[in-house]
């Protein structure tokens, strides 16, 4: 398992210095003028001079790649002070380092996105689980038929019913905010429920669909029919044969869509006003303010990474000849 890991790890950081070289050169070494974008309107020529001065843009283009990517390791100086390592740039918007820009954004989607994969895996997967084992009953058609219409909702459509409702109709509910579970729990809870909830609503339908087929299909394998053969209770078979090897394809759907929350989860902040990782991207685009969207990038595959290597690990726990192979 060590070894597997291992060759992972390292796959993952080759990867990792590819994307981040082919986003250097994408936005660095583009045609536009990268200094002035960061001077903005009104630039004077001498402001423009200087501005390529301090980036360093008047270096050799390998010089200010090895610059770039060695700031992420050890650190890099600016004239605006020295940004720690890892260093993702200055922003020309606010003039904030962005690595401390997305660190205090980090915290909302990640409370969005650890809150609604509970919310969705338990329930979702739960009800998926049931229904096929309860095959052909009420239960199942009820769960079946919710997930056929929950999954026709979206979040930009569910997110103001439920607000209208819950929030700006009867009261039930503050309106959605973020507050450090630090500072206050309960006002962590209640200010990120409602999002996390519509959120998970919409993959719980996914989820429930895909549990339920993928537990059928291994109801049906030969191990399971010869431990039923062999006197074994159906429930016992369920949850000791069946069960385990039903959760590959939902760890595969759930590597991919953690790191794509993880990434920025844009259409929830958006909807509820919220102030993330998602909504720091589209900032950073409207602004043009290349580091900002630069260091979100980098952030984004770093996670997209990370949950690609904790899903295969998965996957060799699950299935042993995974790793062997």
């Amino acid at each position: 398992m060590l070894q597997f890991i291992i060759r992972r790890t390292v796959g993952a950081f080759v990867t990792l210095f590819l994307i981040g070289a082919a986003t250097f050169f994408l936005f660095v070494a583009a045609p536009s003028d990268y200094a002035s974008l960061a001077c903005g309107k009104d630039c004077s020529p001498q402001r423009l001079a200087d501005i390529r001065e301090a980036l360093g843009l008047n270096l050799p283009l390998a010089q200010q790649f090895w610059d770039f990517m060695s700031g992420i390791v050890t650190g890099r100086d600016y004239p605006t002070g020295h940004c720690s390592a890892p260093c993702l740039g200055v922003s020309f918007y606010s003039g904030d380092m962005v690595w401390s820009t997305i660190m205090d954004r980090f915290p909302l989607t990640l409370t969005l996105t650890a809150g609604g994969a509970i919310v969705f895996l338990v329930v979702g997967v739960g009800a998926g689980m049931i229904a096929a084992y309860r095959r052909g009953t009420l239960v199942d058609k009820v769960a079946t038929g919710a997930s056929m219409v929950l999954s026709s909702f979206q979040i930009y459509f569910l997110g103001p019913v439920v607000l209208t409702i819950l929030v700006y109709g009867t009261g039930l509910m503050e309106d959605p905010k973020y507050v450090p579970v630090t500072e206050d729990p309960v006002g962590w809870f209640v200010g990120m429920s409602i999002p996390v909830c519509v959120m998970a609503t919409i993959f719980t339908a996914q989820y429930t669909r895909m549990a339920r087929s993928s537990m059928i299909e291994q109801l049906a394998e030969d191990h399971v029919r010869t431990a039923r053969a062999k006197g074994m209770s159906r429930k016992y078979v369920f949850l000791r044969y069946a069960w385990r090897g039903s959760l590959i394809p939902i760890v595969t759907v759930l590597g991919i869509d953690v790191s794509s929350m993880l990434g920025g989860a844009v259409v929830t902040e958006l909807t509820f006003s919220l102030q993330g990782i998602g909504r720091l991207a589209v900032d950073g685009a409207v602004n043009k303010d290349l580091p900002l969207t630069m260091g979100v990038m980098l952030f984004g595959a770093f996670f997209i990474l990370l949950i690609n290597i904790l899903t295969d690990v998965t996957y060799a726990w699950i299935d042993p000849r995974i790793r062997l192979s």
